[in-house]
């Protein structure tokens, strides 16, 4: 950032200065130069053909993320739930759990995964031998607390 603002002369001393640029108007402004006066070679630069600024994901997008896209991962378990004869439903509070457990973690939409999978592993191994299940449940004490998740069985009505 430093670089990038000597080369931008964005910082100003005294009455002509301007408020201080936000940090990701500066870095969008990177140079291959930059990148190589903070110390990466000049060949390893050239290998770069695109340098590509990315802003952190908010927890709504990583929300998002979640089950918005057509191979979401939420949409994958729940094919795979599906499989099996279950349906498999995420409250709003465990997607919102996941995606502000990944935001504090910065981890980024990859982290979706890792926590999702975390949750899900035991309850993947224990389902087939769980006889007469007709949906589970995964809420925000699944995802905090690692509680067990509410299953409802086919006697159980709605």
């Amino acid at each position: 950032e430093e670089i990038v603002q000597d080369r931008i002369g964005e910082k100003a001393v005294g009455f002509s200065s301007k408020k201080e640029v936000g940090k990701s108007k500066i870095i969008d402004q990177l140079l291959p130069d930059d990148l190589i006066e903070y110390g990466f070679i000049p060949e390893f630069v050239g290998r770069l053909p695109v340098i590509a600024v990315l802003d952190k994901l908010t927890k709504d997008q990583l929300k998002q993320i979640l089950f918005k896209p057509k191979n979401a991962i939420i949409k994958q378990y729940q094919k795979l739930f599906e499989l099996e004869g279950v349906k498999l439903t995420f409250t709003e509070e465990a997607m919102d759990e996941i995606s502000s457990l990944t935001f504090e973690r910065e981890m980024g939409a990859r982290g979706l995964r890792a926590i999702v999978e975390d949750i899900m592993l035991d309850l993947m191994y224990e389902l087939p031998s769980i006889s007469n299940i007709r949906e589970c449940i995964i809420d925000r004490e699944v995802v905090r607390k690692r509680k067990n998740p509410i299953i409802l069985t086919h006697e159980m009505t709605a």
